[in-house]
């Protein structure tokens, strides 16, 4: 798992590239929460269009991530999501609590 980001104002922008699984997600969070530690950060966009596989520990990276922004105020949204992915979001209910674009 790679990703790339950027920030502009309050708005965090994460692109992943690659497997979002049980090998690569604890890596993947800690480098989401490390730029999260930034508390102006308000929301995060999490571009998913270069993810070519996810499973429930990816789930748990974007719901954890959910949660930080969510006590300070924020929101977390997606974009890029796969019709697989899709799928795995829907399941878990998961766009209950983000929102996708």
């Amino acid at each position: 798992m790679e990703l790339n980001a950027t920030k502009r104002g309050p708005r965090l922008t994460v692109q992943l590239f690659g497997e979002l699984d049980h090998h690569s997600a604890e890596r993947t969070r800690i480098m989401m929460d490390t730029m999260l530690h930034d508390v102006s950060v308000r929301e995060l966009m999490i571009d998913m269009s270069g993810v070519t596989f996810m499973d429930s520990a990816g789930l748990g990276v974007i719901l954890g991530r959910y949660r930080t922004l969510n006590l300070r105020g924020g929101k977390l949204i997606v974009c890029g999501v796969s019709q697989s992915i899709d799928r795995i979001f829907k399941m878990s209910g998961l766009y209950a609590l983000i929102e996708r674009v």
